[in-house]
Formats: C-alpha cells, sequence, structure tokens
C-alpha cells in the first residue's frame, strides 16, 4: 500500500472531524478548512491507489 493512500486516508479523517466541529459550533472557517482538507485527503488517496496499480502492472 502507497504511503499516499494511508496519508490520504488521515487527512480525510482530520478533515471529516474538523467539518463536524465547524458544523457543531457554527463556525463556517473551519467547517471550510475541514471539507478542504477532506477533499485533500481524497485526491491524496486516489493517487497512492494509481501509483498502487502502477506497481502492480510493472511487477507482473
Amino acid at each position: 500500500m502507497d504511503k499516499d493512500r494511508i496519508a490520504g486516508a488521515a487527512k480525510q479523517a482530520v478533515g471529516s472531524v474538523k467539518q463536524a466541529v465547524g458544523k457543531m459550533t457554527g463556525d463556517a472557517k473551519t467547517e471550510a478548512e475541514g471539507a478542504a482538507q477532506k477533499a485533500e485527503g481524497k485526491a491524496q488517496n486516489a493517487a497512492g491507489g494509481v501509483k498502487d496499480k502502477l506497481r502492480d502492472v510493472a511487477g507482473r
């Protein structure tokens, strides 16, 4: 498993928590930061998935 997938999943989790905290406290800035961090984590996770696929194909 690529390190980007792990880091991306962690960013998604932190972003989700930050977004929820922002929503609960009514802090729109924190909520938006959490949403952005969550999206960044999804993109990083996807990039790691592509790297894993490339490694699998190259290893055959």
